[in-house]
């Protein structure tokens, strides 16, 4: 059974007080919390096991290196992939982007190209591909987002052609929250012989994701959204793919021999794993998902959905407060705007009460344009928040409203 108040035990920050107010805190799509045994995994190798991985032959090495390799397992168990070949360690999300932005650009973009991605994407799935197409003369096409905030997929069909190469797309928003048809996105693209690359981010903390059911090509997302330590992520590529891509970067641990004449790559996943990696922020990734597991994510999703729909029935009902986006595919992210209120000063108020949102652009500013606003306050729920928190949030903003107003 879940059990929202044992799940909280595990995580000592959530005790602390903020400005003398217990703290609620609701801004996980930025970076959630993390359980004790996860920090405390990492400080025990940290303390008692250090070494560095996959070079030495001496016992702490190997430990580290088991250690590390264990993580990337269960990474290959949690997501589904083939095998622990597509599994590749990065900074995180943005990491992985970049680098198949590259890797792949490199392989299989030519000038006259495309690469399609949609308009309610993260900056950090808009401007790798940006730089690309400006690198090799090919054309960045965006597939639009509809007034409920849902793609729009009857226009998919017209903006894939047989230039395009790549479709980069979020499989939830950031800041709409929408789950998007990722499924329907992939076997359209491979219809029209395009790669798929789906930014994960925001569902695998929320979602149980299956590598063989979406069938894409690629998929990355950040331990420190689920959980994990920051500076860490994941990103799965199908092998064949990687087989054909060039390093993004060179030095230790990607090479096999290396001549002045000639250097011989790594066999996969190392061949994209230059120089030390954080092996114990990867030590850390794997308790990460441990811990997950061991709540399922099945459980995970259905706290999650009925706190959304218990803070969006709370916020509909004060006055002048409008939601951005609409769909009833949707996660737990909330944005809205407050008539007459700034989403900044809301965010700076609620502070105060103890209550930590975000407010501004969440990295998404022409989705923003579209959505016909500079700016949006976001509520980003995860496991280990209640509805008492909820409720708070709620007060808080009717004060917020209140003093605003008066001062107009």
């Amino acid at each position: 059974m879940f059990d929202v108040n044992r799940i909280r035990e595990d995580f000592p920050i959530l005790k602390e007080q903020v400005h003398g107010k217990p703290l609620v805190y609701l801004d996980n799509g930025a970076t959630t919390q993390r359980p004790a045994r996860v920090v405390e995994r990492m400080s025990e190798y940290y303390l008692r096991y250090n070494a560095n991985v996959h070079r030495g032959v001496h016992y702490l090495s190997n430990l580290c290196t088991d250690a590390n390799e264990r993580a990337r397992e269960r990474a290959r168990d949690f997501i589904r992939a083939a095998s622990v070949e597509e599994v590749i360690f990065t900074s995180g999300a943005t990491g992985g982007i970049n680098l198949v932005a590259f890797s792949f650009g490199e392989a299989f973009v030519r000038e006259g190209d495309e690469i399609l991605v949609t308009g309610m994407e993260h900056h950090s799935n808009i401007v790798p591909w940006q730089m690309l197409c400006e690198r090799k003369g090919a054309t960045l096409k965006v597939l639009p987002v509809l007034d409920n905030g849902e793609l729009d997929m009857e226009a998919l069909s017209h903006l894939l052609t047989g230039r395009t190469q790549l479709v980069a797309v979020a499989h939830v928003s950031n800041v709409l929250g929408t789950i998007n048809p990722v499924r329907r996105v992939i076997d359209a693209a491979h219809a029209a012989g395009a790669c798929v690359l789906v930014d994960g981010a925001q569902a695998v903390q929320h979602l149980p994701v299956d590598m063989q059911e979406l069938d894409c090509d690629f998929y990355v997302f950040s331990a420190h959204k689920m959980y994990g330590p920051t500076g860490v992520g994941v990103l799965y590529g199908r092998r064949e793919l990687l087989l054909q891509m060039p390093p993004w970067q060179g030095g230790g641990e990607m090479i096999k021999e290396v001549r002045f004449e000639k250097t011989t790559y790594n066999d996969l996943p190392f061949k994209f794993e230059a120089g030390t990696p954080d092996f114990i922020g990867i030590i850390g990734l794997g308790e990460a998902i441990d811990y997950l597991s061991s709540i399922g994510m099945e459980n995970v999703a259905a706290h999650e959905e009925a706190l959304t729909r218990h803070a969006r029935e709370r916020l509909s009902a004060i006055p002048g407060l409008r939601f951005h986006g609409s769909s009833p595919h949707a996660s737990s992210v909330i944005s809205f705007t407050l008539d007459g209120v700034h989403p900044l000063d809301a965010a700076t108020l609620l502070d105060q009460l103890g209550i930590a949102i975000r407010a501004g652009q969440m990295c998404a500013a022409p989705l923003m344009q579209r959505c016909g606003v500079t700016a949006m306050i976001r509520a980003s729920l995860a496991m280990y928040n209640t509805f008492q928190e909820i409720d708070a949030l709620h007060d808080g903003l009717l004060r917020v409203v209140a003093m605003l107003r008066e001062k107009r």
